[in-house]
């Protein structure tokens, strides 16, 4: 077992979407599988943050909160990287208003919910939409803004409202970027990374970070198709 400075255990290995479907996003069976695992690591937490590489971290965020609400649990995908917005283009939502406009007093929190519908054989006991909340435009001071009193709020209302709250920070490795913010609002948090990251002194180092964090580090997904060379 991994002392509390080594790696942090991984959880799961999935594939992501299939190779350029973008904006469509369908569940593959054995990627719902793996996810079942971390899923069932929450026990009751109800705020957790996901982050980790750049790209990684978004479709762990999307596959994950898909994976709850398909299971019946009333879930919401939040994008907190209000400085590299990529959620309304993964999905195919409208970009603003976002968490930008809401935290600006540009708009409220009825127009940033956004529906979207869950595709593909997995997702056939799904009850409800999963709701998703994009970032917005991008914001050229993302600390200053998600430490706006109204990011608190919308955090609270949340949290009351539905029975997960997924929240997509900024990647481990943008100079904060905000990340420890929205990880003040986490319970839990799980790190999503290449499949290369899987061990080594790289997975050392950004279980440590990850750590510092504050919310309990629940594991690692690995996210990407593994090279020759790493199988």
């Amino acid at each position: 077992m991994a002392g509390r400075r080594g790696k942090l255990p991984v959880l799961a290995e999935i594939a992501g979407p299939p190779g350029g479907e973008e904006r469509t996003w369908g569940l593959r069976e054995r990627d719902f599988e793996a996810l079942e695992r971390p899923l069932g690591e929450l026990n009751g937490v109800r705020d957790l943050l996901v982050t980790g590489g750049e790209g990684e971290r978004r479709v762990l965020a999307i596959a994950l909160a898909a994976v709850a609400a398909a299971g019946g649990r009333r879930t919401i995908l939040v994008e907190c990287d209000v400085a590299r917005p990529r959620l309304a283009a993964d999905l195919g939502l409208a970009a603003e208003p976002g968490l930008h406009e809401y935290l600006r007093w540009e708009a409220t929190a009825a127009e940033l919910l956004q529906p979207v519908v869950l595709a593909g054989p997995a997702t056939g006991q799904a009850e409800e939409p999963l709701v998703c909340v994009a970032a917005g435009r991008p914001a050229s001071d993302p600390t200053t803004l998600l430490g706006l009193g109204s990011f608190r709020h919308m955090a609270a209302r949340l949290r009351e409202a539905y029975e997960l709250r997924v929240l997509i920070g900024p990647s481990l490795d943008d100079g904060d970027g905000g990340l420890a913010t929205v990880a003040a609002e986490a319970e839990a948090l799980l790190l999503a990374l290449p499949p290369e990251y899987g061990s080594g002194r790289q997975a050392k180092s950004v279980g440590a970070a990850a750590r510092r964090l504050g919310p309990r580090p629940l594991g690692t997904v690995l996210v990407g198709q593994r090279s020759a060379a790493s199988s």
